[in-house]
């Protein structure tokens, strides 16, 4: 019987008692604290580096890298790095598995976030992510076109983006298979020779006693609940993060391989026992959808 991941399934919310309460309202002031402050001291110093370097970005992406760092230390999770950023011009690839994501891979990485154009309008979230640089594409078809042009751009001038090719988040405890679409765009003349792409893995591990998809967030789930539930929580677990050997574009034929062998290395630096937990998870589900005989 062949197991599908089913998005509805979410993990019953935890009650949060008077401790609770106090542990989120401390984490979150000086969550946001930091972000808006780290945001404030950001758009300071962009009006000094964009008219000394355009497109550059030399001085405040570290400003991203601290804040994403401090916020781990705020929140009490573990966050560990495996392996190295590589040097070579690119970017990067990684499994999707949180809103998490973005503190994790920031804190680890120098990188500039590919999303989807509607996260532009998003209150807060949205304002961030224009300010730490992200890249905003319209999966239409017809603005294929500009979407290369624009990568094209952003890797010529240095910039590592980083995009999540299996186009939605999970519960953190599965890889979903690589879509090839954005992969395209490094064919492209001029940047599949000097185009490297280096898989990451994102592995979250529950707090003790926890359920295995704690720091998931997918589906239809409220990004409001599900952060009250960690700022919340008495103990917390581990963010890791694998950075494995880039892959150099000109060494596969199109998108399709290229993204088949990304998807490979991600697989291959996730964890067995987290798969195992989401199989377990994922097993009653399917025997309730199988057809009756």
């Amino acid at each position: 019987m062949a197991v599908r991941w089913d998005p509805g399934l979410e993990p019953a919310p935890v009650p949060i008692g008077p401790a609770g309460w106090l542990r989120a309202a401390l984490r979150g002031s000086a969550l946001v604290a930091v972000t808006f402050g780290g945001l404030g001291l950001l758009l300071a110093l962009r009006l000094v580096e964009r008219p000394l370097w355009g497109a550059h970005r030399p001085w405040t992406p570290h400003i991203t890298q601290a804040v994403c760092r401090l916020a781990f230390v705020i929140l009490g999770i573990r966050r560990k790095v495996r392996g190295r950023q590589m040097r070579q011009h690119g970017a990067v690839v990684s499994n999707h598995a949180s809103w998490l994501d973005i503190f994790a891979l920031n804190a680890g990485m120098r990188v500039y976030f590919v999303s989807k154009s509607e996260v532009a309008s998003w209150p807060a979230i949205g304002w961030l992510a224009r300010a730490t640089g992200t890249v905003f594409i319209n999966r239409r078809a017809s603005e294929a076109l500009r979407q290369r042009q624009a990568f094209a751009r952003r890797l010529r001038a240095g910039h590592k983006l980083l995009f999540f090719p299996e186009g939605t988040s999970t519960d953190g405890l599965r890889i979903l298979p690589f879509k090839s679409t954005l992969f395209a765009a490094f064919f492209e003349d001029g940047l599949r020779e000097e185009t490297w792409i280096q898989p990451v893995t994102v592995i979250y591990r529950a707090p003790p006693g926890a359920d295995p998809r704690f720091y998931g967030w997918w589906g239809e789930m409220a990004f409001g609940p599900h952060l009250l539930q960690v700022l919340a929580a008495p103990r917390q677990g581990t963010a890791e993060i694998v950075c494995h050997a880039p892959l150099r574009v000109a060494d596969f034929p199109d998108r399709k391989a290229l993204a088949r062998a990304c998807e490979q290395a991600v697989r291959a630096g996730f964890p067995p026992e987290l798969e195992r937990a989401g199989e377990a998870l994922s097993q009653p589900m399917a025997e309730i959808s199988a057809p009756r005989a």
